[in-house]
């Protein structure tokens, strides 16, 4: 069996109006129609207040937002941005709070549609609705057949945010604030002044508590950057698309709920105890004050058709968020199957309205839901923060794509008021909170359990071939590279070369002096170290390396290394090897594998002056998939990067093996191969009980073999049977790969 794995991606389809209509279609209407009621109920008309002051923070975070999307234009939001400059671990914990901020705002959204269309078709009497008894599962079924009917849609489309929904309920609210500015120049000042008093009546708590009830109703800029992987011309459409939504936002809410506290109450009223009579339908009955029913049957069509965006456009964006991650091996590989018909990840599509379907009957409840949601938004925009201050000060690659100004104070700024504000929320509404960290606890059990060891070896991967990603998580990997022939010494430095990422990566050449008493003696080990030292430099020059050099004397050389690796925190140990077969030297060898906290690469070339380079066919035999992924993964990825040869990953099993067993391995080979090198691969399943001869015969068509090790144990040796016959009846270059 043999594949050459493609890789299937999402193209850039959006242009500047459909990334607009994305964060518009979230941010519009949804957010404030559902939670106005609950803002104005604790704080008064100093909602209107809370809702502008959110809008300073989305703006302060929009700007964090935008300057990474556009360096990084890639699916996946923050996570995206987390993985890049954070370890693996913790980028899976935030594009796990990130993935369920997106599906707990589908269920605010979801249950609101239910909500206003029930209540809508309640007022209709020939409908008949009116004369059916109120039952909580009515919205709940309403709910569950808009999500299907997205699962859907999404499936067959871009997902782009739907320009038609956009535009009507954009229209609507325009009708509304434009009948509201009409009455509003008509009304006595002194009724406006009155309906505004008192202006903070739940005092600053209150107006605390409704900035947290509410800030999920600014959220949709970010959603953004969630689909950056599919939008054109990144560097300018994103940022610009992201400030857009925001201004579109701002110039909704604050002169809509300005006019529904103001005209929007009667004489004698306030908006405080309208929301508290009508928490959910206060907009509606406060525009039906000023417009009539004209007003009241207005909102209620902006709530059904803003519910039903702001729907599509989490669920567009949840998906896209699971993609990334699958593609990362950080959650199921299905999950970053893209459909080759309609060119959409339709089963990360699927499996996003079906958890959202399910949170619709776990928890059918509005304010819960809105809750919930704000709080992680507020989670995740902080930590959007402190990623883009890591990235600032470790450096982009050079580019001219925009950055956001008065850093690090802006962002500083921005993430301590999102970090108070979660805090705040999760103080009132507790639930929410333990909703949250419940949330946390089942991915960090699915991590560990089933994602953390193929996820490792997809980020050696990326790593390798894109050295830039130390940088951005501020590491600086040492390889060291102990020499003592100057004839190996060339290839010896071009296979640290492989191993070090260019620019971040660092390699330290180590020679060791044997004392002697003897003048004469210590007189030609000197000249020798010289002359290794000399080679060693002069190669390291030409690849392109600036390594450092070391020079110790030890009278025991394997106990010197083993000192060095401890001393100097190395990531990597590079070994020269000559005869594996020799006692003493394989015996070093186990010792040395056991002790170090480093992965070990034992290099043996098939002549002097062998280079790496000159390897264009590379053998890789797979036994499992196991502990050596990564470093296995690194080192493939990396000579990639270096020469581009053709890889061949090969797994030999059992004559008895099923047909069913063989084609599950071949799927889970070929799958494995096509994530870490993104090249052509070719991938062997080869039935034969020999293994030793089977292995020495693809061995002998191949350059170069890249093998792991066994694990050292107490009694087992990293350097098995098979490691000994390859070294002893092949010419091909070896690495033999130890993961610590």
């Amino acid at each position: 069996m043999s594949s050459n794995p493609s890789h299937s991606v999402t193209t850039r389809t959006i242009g500047f109006f459909g990334a607009l209509g994305i964060g518009v279609g979230a941010m519009i209407g949804g957010g404030i129609l559902a939670l106005a009621g609950v803002a104005f109920a604790v704080s008064g008309p100093s909602a209107i207040l809370a809702f502008a002051l959110n809008g300073l923070i989305a703006f302060i975070t929009a700007l964090s937002f935008a300057e990474m999307a556009s360096a990084n234009p890639q699916s996946g939001g923050t996570y995206t941005y987390a993985k890049k400059a954070l370890s693996l671990q913790v980028a899976f914990g935030v594009g796990w709070i990130v993935w369920f901020a997106s599906l707990v705002a589908a269920v605010l959204y979801a249950l609101g549609f239910g909500a206003f269309a029930i209540f809508a078709l309640q007022q209709i009497p020939a409908v008949g609705f009116n004369l059916v008894p109120e039952s909580p599962m009515l919205p709940v079924l309403l709910a569950l057949a808009a999500i299907g009917y997205f699962a859907y849609s999404l499936s067959r489309g871009t997902g782009d945010g739907g320009a038609v929904i956009n535009i009507g309920k954009l229209a609507v609210f325009a009708i509304l604030i434009a009948g509201g500015l009409a009455v509003f120049v008509q009304t006595p000042f002194t009724h406006i002044t009155q309906s505004l008093e008192p202006f903070f009546s739940g005092g600053f708590s209150g107006l605390v508590a409704a900035m947290g009830y509410t800030f999920i109703a600014l959220q949709g800029f970010d959603l953004i950057g969630s689909a950056a992987g599919e939008i054109k011309n990144p560097e300018k459409n994103i940022p610009k698309a992201m400030m857009g939504t925001l201004a579109v936002g701002l110039a909704i809410y604050i002169p809509l709920l300005f006019l529904m506290s103001t005209i929007g109450v009667l004489p004698g009223d306030s908006i405080t105890e309208l929301s508290r009579e009508n928490p959910e339908t206060v907009l509606a009955v406060a525009a039906q004050n000023y417009l009539g029913a004209f007003g009241f049957w207005l909102v209620l069509v902006a709530g059904i058709f803003s519910m039903l965006s702001a729907l599509q456009a989490n669920l567009f964006a949840a998906s896209r968020i699971s993609l990334r991650m699958a593609k990362d091996r950080t959650l199921n590989h299905h999950l970053s199957n893209i459909d080759k018909k309609l060119g959409t990840p339709v089963t990360s599509i699927c499996v996003t309205c079906a958890i959202v379907a399910l949170l619709v009957l776990i928890l059918p409840d509005v304010a819960a839901a809105g809750a919930a949601s704000s709080l992680i938004f507020l989670i995740t925009f902080a930590l959007a923060h402190l990623i883009m201050i890591l990235m600032r000060n470790r450096g982009y690659k050079e580019s001219k794509t925009f950055r956001a100004p008065f850093f690090p104070a802006l962002p500083i700024v921005g993430m301590t008021a999102c970090i108070g504000l979660a805090i705040f929320q999760a103080i009132v509404v507790p639930a929410a909170g333990f909703i949250a960290l419940l949330w946390l606890l089942i991915g960090s059990v699915l991590f560990v359990s089933f994602f953390v060891k193929k996820a490792q070896a997809i980020e050696a991967s990326e790593q390798a071939l894109d050295p830039d990603l130390y940088r951005l998580r501020g590491l600086s990997p040492l390889v060291l590279l102990p020499i003592s022939n100057p004839a190996n010494a060339e290839s010896m430095v071009f296979v640290a070369n492989a191993l070090a990422p260019p620019v971040v990566g660092r390699v330290l050449l180590h020679s060791i002096i044997v004392p002697s008493t003897q003048k004469e003696d210590l007189e030609k080990r000197l000249i020798l170290n010289r002359e290794v030292i000399q080679y060693a430099l002069k190669a390291s020059f030409e690849a392109g390396l600036r390594p450092d050099t070391l020079t110790t004397i030890a009278d025991h050389p394997w106990e010197e290394i083993e000192r060095v690796v401890k001393v100097h925190n190395c990531r990597s140990l590079l070994l020269g090897l000559s005869d594996l077969n020799d006692f003493q030297t394989s015996r070093n060898l186990e010792k040395l594998v056991k002790h170090v906290k480093a992965d070990v690469v034992v290099f043996r070339q098939p002549h002097s002056g062998w280079k790496i380079t000159e390897a264009r066919r590379i053998l890789i035999p797979v036994a499992g998939f196991e502990s050596h992924d990564p470093l296995r993964a690194r080192v493939a990825a990396s000579l990639w990067r270096a020469s581009k040869p053709q890889i061949t990953f090969l797994q030999i099993l059992p004559l008895n093996t099923n047909r069913e067993t063989l084609q599950k391995n071949y799927v889970n080979l070929s799958r494995f191969a096509g994530r870490i090198i993104p090249g052509k691969t070719e991938v062997l399943i080869v039935p034969n009980n020999d293994v030793e001869s089977e292995l020495i015969q693809q061995a002998s068509g191949h350059d170069l073999v890249i093998m792991g090790l066994g694990k050292a144990g107490k009694h087992e040796k990293a350097f098995g049977h098979l490691t000994h016959i390859l070294a002893e009846r092949t010419e091909s270059a070896l690495i033999f790969i130890s993961k610590k």
